[in-house]
């Protein structure tokens, strides 16, 4: 009988030969624009923590608080013993953030995705999907069973040709898309997307994980920046980026809420959110509410990297970034791994982004409120000095 797990040391062979294999890489203490990555003080342009709010003494404080009233864990899902007045404060917050009528809280952004799409579509549906879009929202569109046309990155017209073709043989219709795409850095185009669910009497599905907290007047996310607040949209968001916490959410009509509490398998199957990440969550949502500074900090260093960027390094290829998000592309994986090895010796942390994750390989450079300017030109004069042999 031959080995039925053979076939993995194989793969793993494979992965290794394409420079695709990945592994952790440990940071000691808390986090922050600088941190501890395996022993060596880096600059940190890896993290998501785009307001600088993971280790806020204050969401610390919630969080210890929290724990210290409830415990560890909430113990079952919502539906039995999990639920905490806690988590309703946090989904009003949201849904007050977002100015919709409500929101529920999932354990995860990917568990948020997964739910909504298996319960909104079934095998009767269309989802109309960004070729983009994140692994959630994939994976979400597979799993509800649903026909799924991929349609070309932001190519608003073949979403409307597709609808004039095949949306009437369908009973519902899904558009799913990021707002922020998260390993390009662009955004979607939302307004027109808004235009077409509603001329076709489509659904409208917008992952603001990279938007909430960062984009629109009130950090409310990029259907504020578009000015589609008010408009019929299945938003998802995560607490774990911007937030600083962890979890995810979907906020929107009441309506729609009421309907996932009772069809949204990854929720209502789920252990609730554990108090110490509602309570953080819910306290970086009033800081996001009362500090704009924070996000106009941030703001300034994404323009800051691009003016030293056009500078000093105009040969650089820069893909298109409307965020916090800039990425650097490189003609192959091998290449970005040995860029991303050189700014690391030099005390910078921005990693190799290789496929199948992206199509092309490239270094993911996040900017936080919380990085100095001394941070930015460092980056800039590292890759000024090196790119020659990147």
């Amino acid at each position: 009988m031959s080995d039925p797990y053979a076939w993995i040391e194989q793969s793993l062979a494979t992965i290794h030969r394409a420079d695709w294999y990945r592994s952790v890489q440990t940071i000691n203490g808390c986090c922050g624009a600088t941190v501890l990555l395996e022993g060596q003080e880096v600059i940190n342009f890896a993290s998501n923590d785009y307001l600088g709010l993971a280790s806020d003494p204050r969401l610390i404080a919630a969080a210890t608080a929290a724990v210290q009233e409830f415990g560890t864990g909430s113990t079952g899902s919502r539906l039995l013993s999990g639920h905490r007045e806690l988590h309703r404060e946090l989904e009003r917050a949201i849904a007050s953030l977002k100015q919709t009528e409500d929101a529920i809280v999932f354990s995860s952004g990917y568990l948020a995705n997964l739910g909504a799409i298996t319960a909104l579509v079934g095998k009767r549906d269309l989802i109309l999907a960004d070729q983009y879009n994140h692994s959630s929202l994939r994976n979400g569109a597979i799993l509800s069973g649903a026909a799924i046309f991929e349609y070309p990155h932001c190519d608003v017209e073949a979403v409307k040709t597709e609808l004039k073709r095949s949306r009437q043989n369908y009973r519902r219709c899904l558009i799913a898309t990021d707002s922020v795409f998260s390993m390009d850095g662009d955004l979607c185009p939302l307004p027109a997307l808004v235009n077409l669910a509603e001329e076709f009497s489509c659904m409208l599905l917008v992952d603001e994980a990279h938007g909430t907290g960062v984009l629109g007047k009130t950090g409310a996310g990029c259907v504020e920046y578009f000015g589609c607040t008010g408009k019929q949209l299945v938003q998802m968001g995560t607490l774990s980026k911007a937030l600083g916490s962890l979890g995810g959410y979907i906020a929107g009509s009441a309506s729609l809420i009421d309907y996932l509490r009772n069809r949204a398998s990854s929720w209502i199957y789920t252990t609730a959110l554990s108090p110490a990440d509602t309570a953080a969550a819910l306290t970086a949502i009033n800081i996001v509410k009362q500090e704009p500074q924070r996000r106009a900090q941030l703001w300034k260093n994404v323009d800051y990297l691009k003016k030293l960027i056009q500078q000093h390094l105009p040969n650089l290829k820069l893909l298109p970034s409307e965020s916090p998000i800039i990425c650097l592309q490189f003609a192959s994986a091998k290449d970005a791994l040995q860029a991303a090895k050189q700014l690391k010796s030099a005390s910078i942390f921005a990693p190799a982004i290789r496929p199948p994750t992206v199509p092309t390989s490239r270094i993911r450079i996040s900017l936080m409120a919380t990085h100095d300017q001394k941070h930015i030109e460092k980056l800039v004069e590292v890759l000024k000095y090196r790119s020659t042999s990147f």
